[in-house]
């Protein structure tokens, strides 16, 4: 009678092979996280600038319509009830909405808008603010997401209700929007884009910087 080969093995796995595994998982984890962040934050940035180009670009049509004069500061973005940007220029509101803002997009009146105007627009340009007026307008900035920082929290509350100036100076802004709170995207007077250093109010060539001359005069009084 031939014998029958005795039933295979089946070897399974040993607690410190487990161990092991779970260690190389941890720690390919630790690795690939952190650049997965970055890599995110990165996309919301490179998206961010492309709103703000896209706000420049409409900006502009909008001004050679009304002969270069801003429009009112309130309701720069539009409303039903009073059209500026939208929806004569541009069909949807999400393109005056930061990825950075959280906020649930909407196409109401109460649509999030991140970005406001520089008020020093306003205040430095007269009556009728004309961008012609703008004595450097590679140098002044005119547009940047606009929000308050509360310890951890970021709160955004602008709307196309109420979409308000840009403080000068950035205040409440304590922090950048990307790279570790260290930039801010910015729309300047000639229409291009920036990320620009963001620092505490005083330090020369930061976006809170208000008094240097000429630079942070120059970024917020387009007088200068």
């Amino acid at each position: 009678m031939t014998k029958s080969s005795p039933p295979p093995v089946e070897r399974a796995f040993t607690l410190m092979e487990v161990l092991v595994v779970m260690v190389i998982i941890i720690g390919l984890a630790a690795i690939l996280i952190p650049s997965l962040r970055s890599a995110l934050e990165s996309a919301k940035a490179t998206k961010d600038l492309s709103n703000l180009r896209q706000i420049g670009a409409l900006m502009q049509v909008y001004l050679n319509d009304k002969d270069q004069v801003l429009p009112a500061t309130a309701t720069w973005t539009g409303t039903s009830g009073t059209p500026v940007l939208y929806p004569k220029y541009v069909g949807s509101r999400r393109v005056f909405q930061s990825p950075f803002d959280k906020r649930t997009s909407l196409e109401t009146d109460l649509a999030p808008v991140s970005y406001s105007i520089n008020t020093n627009m306003y205040a430095k340009l007269g009556a009728n603010p004309s961008m012609l007026k703008v004595v450097s307008p590679a140098a002044n900035f005119f547009m940047a997401p606009t929000y308050t920082d509360s310890g951890a929290t970021r709160t955004w509350a602008g709307t196309a209700t109420s979409a308000p100036d840009l403080p000068v100076g950035g205040t409440g802004e304590t922090t950048g929007t990307h790279r570790s709170g260290k930039t801010i995207n910015v729309l300047f007077c000639d229409w291009h884009t920036e990320g620009v250093t963001f620092g505490p109010a005083g330090t020369a060539g930061t976006f809170k910087d208000t008094t240097s001359n000429p630079l942070g005069l120059k970024h917020w009084d387009p007088t200068k």
